[in-house]
């Protein structure tokens, strides 16, 4: 049996890719135009993959460069999941003092490292990535996954910079909540 040709290879990664897109986009008709283009310049240029890296790896690389280019092209546009619920400010339920300290201390992370390289941890944080409210989801994973500063951001999107890091930080809150309670907790259970 012969071994699949680097186009078959790429057509494989089809799935993950689109995965991939749709965290990031959030809207299917984005996340497939974003998809199709990566597929399509990798099919056009098969010489630009040198091996140094993996197939899918290299994919991702190309594919974030479409992501921030269909982000660039639809701009403040923000699209809804159905029956999305706009839940409370994290902030209005963490426990905190008139100090601002925690009132309880927050659970035991262990060795978060260790953890990014378990399956099962990382379903669970792209499942919290996603119940993100849009706009929050969307600024964490430019700035977090995509790797954009904090300047491009915000003249993307035309905010200001306190307004991003008070997105972000809320972003961070609801993230550090939703995996205490779906994955430490369970793990401290266990």
């Amino acid at each position: 049996m012969s071994s699949p040709t680097f186009e078959q290879e790429v057509a494989e990664s089809r799935a993950y890719l689109m995965k991939f897109a749709r965290l990031q986009l959030r809207n299917e008709s984005w996340a497939e135009d974003a998809v199709s283009e990566t597929v399509l310049a990798a099919i056009a240029k098969p010489q630009a993959f040198e091996r140094r890296a993996q197939l899918r790896t290299w994919l991702v690389g190309i594919l974030k460069h479409k992501i921030v280019d269909a982000l660039r092209q639809h701009g403040r546009e923000v699209t809804l999941s159905q029956g999305e619920d706009d839940e409370a400010d994290p902030l209005d339920y963490l426990p905190f003092k008139a100090d601002g300290h925690f009132a309880e201390r927050p659970a035991d992370w262990g060795n978060p490292e260790q953890d990014l390289d378990n399956r099962q941890f990382m379903r669970i944080l792209e499942a919290c990535t996603e119940k993100l409210p849009p706009v929050q989801g969307r600024l964490f994973l430019m700035r977090e996954w995509l790797e954009m500063g904090s300047e491009e951001i915000c003249k993307e999107l035309s905010l200001t910079p306190t307004n991003l890091y008070v997105q972000l930080h809320r972003a961070r809150l609801r993230l550090r909540e939703c995996l205490e309670l779906n994955w430490f907790a369970r793990r401290d259970a266990a």
